[in-house]
């Protein structure tokens, strides 16, 4: 049996006691204000449930993470990054991002991206704490991501791709510019083979929670930018 929040409070279950099956359960109930989301990520731990379900918090063991030096470019990935005319943008289409991420399948019809979800990381984004990258090609958005930057650490959440390799050249324009600018983790959450493709690895979570309470600490010197767009049509970094 996992706990039930209570409404008017932010404390969450210590993680070491998230069930193991489902991997990482920890708690349900509350609500999707941004100071409790943010609690929650702070502590590694995030929401993830069906519409039709309660609110569910999540802690897995192993956390599946991507340290921004390790980010892996196929050698297709390079060449589509060096030749395909595309342009990327920081923070111009959240809501876009969102919607498109939340958009049905074609391996499945539903989405845990519900409307409150939506409204929740509009909200967040709306103060500062999410970001969007999106991919556009001849003015129309072909893929991107979302997720949310706290400290040193970018805590990633959904991307989507409508083109070949989109949601990928999204994800390594992401890695890149914060490598730069001086985030140290991205949290992944749970391991999928896409994720593992470009460099991301499962660690345990003591591990990743020791990482995270150091890296919350940082305050990266850096501007996400509406305006931060740019061509390739050569080598990308």
């Amino acid at each position: 049996m996992i706990p039930w929040l209570h409404p008017a409070r932010l404390e969450f279950p210590p993680v070491h006691t998230a069930l193991e099956e489902p991997n990482g359960l920890l708690a349900a109930g509350g609500d999707l204000r941004p100071d409790r989301i943010l609690a929650a990520y702070r502590n590694g731990i995030f929401p993830w449930f069906n519409d039709d379900e309660p609110i569910l918090w999540w802690s897995p063991d192993p956390r599946c993470v991507l340290i921004p030096s390790e980010l892996h470019i196929s050698r297709s990935l390079r060449k589509t990054l060096r030749k395909q005319h595309y342009s990327v943008t920081f923070d111009t289409a959240f809501a876009e991002v969102i919607a498109a991420c939340a958009a049905p399948r074609t391996y499945s019809a539903g989405t845990w991206i519900s409307p409150r979800m939506q409204n929740a990381y509009l909200e967040l984004h709306r103060l500062g704490h999410g970001h969007s990258v999106e991919v556009w090609m001849e003015d129309q958005l072909v893929g991107g991501l979302y997720g949310l930057a706290i400290g040193g650490v970018f805590f990633g959440e959904s991307m989507f791709s409508t083109r070949t390799d989109a949601s990928k050249i999204a994800f390594a324009h992401l890695v890149e510019h914060l490598k730069n600018w001086g985030y140290a983790l991205i949290d992944c959450q749970v391991y999928n083979d896409h994720l593992a493709s470009l460099g991301a690895r499962e660690i345990p979570r003591p591990t990743f929670i020791a990482q995270l309470n150091k890296l919350l600490q940082l305050q990266p010197e850096h501007e996400w930018r509406a305006s931060h767009c740019f061509q390739h049509e050569g080598s990308a970094s």
